[in-house]
């Protein structure tokens, strides 16, 4: 197993892979300039075997009840394959495919796969959660932090139509009821049925969409230095509202396609 960076390049767009912290792309350049927040927390990770936040840490499958480390108090948050080391199956100059075995905390055998593939003006990110063993839920998502300013221009524009917003709960979880969507600033989960679709907007800078056949993204702009627009396979509390099941049979994938454009 190697934890060293990977770097892949097509055109002049040039991508870093971290598989030893979490197979999280540490960096995204396009024409020299970076678009993701530097550090070891940010990037773009995946969530996996969850996305967003697990009520109180737990979740039910059938009977049975289980406890995930509350990492975000009262709640667990993110998954848990973002804090391991990822295997390496193979990489060339501009694709790169990725490997974790799921082990404790998580209660259930099974395999994640996540591809980068980058051409000269888009990076698609696929991912796969699959079993020899036993069904369990699970979700699949990325929580890309997108630098706010590139190279101290003007500040990022994020647009998107949503069909609705999940109304958010004093903690931070869906509440279960949907709303029309409310201006930002957002920590806040949107349904799009036709497909995540979001656009940053550098001005006289760069465009960028965020694009996946999935229907729930997350757009957090509460902070100063990053945006992030998180697309996922279900809201965040998922696993207990609305499960996704892995099975011997039918492995759960998802993918998720940046494309830029200069302006």
């Amino acid at each position: 197993m190697s934890h060293e960076d990977i770097t892949l390049t097509a055109g002049d767009a040039e991508v870093t892979l971290q598989p030893g912290n979490g197979a999280r792309v540490g960096g995204l350049r396009v024409g020299g300039v970076q678009l993701l927040r530097q550090g070891d927390r940010f990037g773009c990770f995946p969530m996996v075997p969850w996305c967003g936040r697990i009520r109180d840490g737990r979740f039910r499958d059938g009977a049975e009840v289980h406890q995930m480390p509350l990492n975000s108090p009262p709640h667990a948050i993110h998954g848990t394959a973002r804090d391991g080391a990822w295997s390496i199956a193979r990489t060339s100059t501009d694709e790169a495919v990725l490997t974790y075995d799921l082990v404790e905390p998580w209660p259930y055998p099974g395999r994640v796969t996540q591809v980068a593939a980058l051409t000269p003006d888009a990076l698609t990110l696929t991912m796969s959660v699959e079993t020899y063993d036993s069904s369990f839920p699970a979700q699949i998502g990325w929580h890309p932090w997108f630098n706010r300013a590139l190279d101290g221009g003007e500040p990022v524009r994020i647009d998107f139509t949503a069909a609705w917003q999940e109304e958010r709960g004093d903690d931070h979880l869906p509440t279960g009821n949907r709303l029309d969507p409310k201006p930002g600033p957002w920590d806040d989960c949107f349904g799009m049925p036709g497909g995540v679709d979001v656009t940053l907007t550098w001005p006289r800078q760069l465009e960028l969409k965020v694009a996946s056949r999935e229907e729930w993204v997350v757009v957090y702009d509460e902070q100063e230095a990053a945006v992030c627009v998180e697309p996922q396979t279900g809201p965040p509390n998922g696993l207990n509202t609305l499960p996704r099941l892995v099975t011997p049979l039918e492995p759960l994938e998802a993918s998720t396609t940046w494309s830029w454009r200069r302006l």
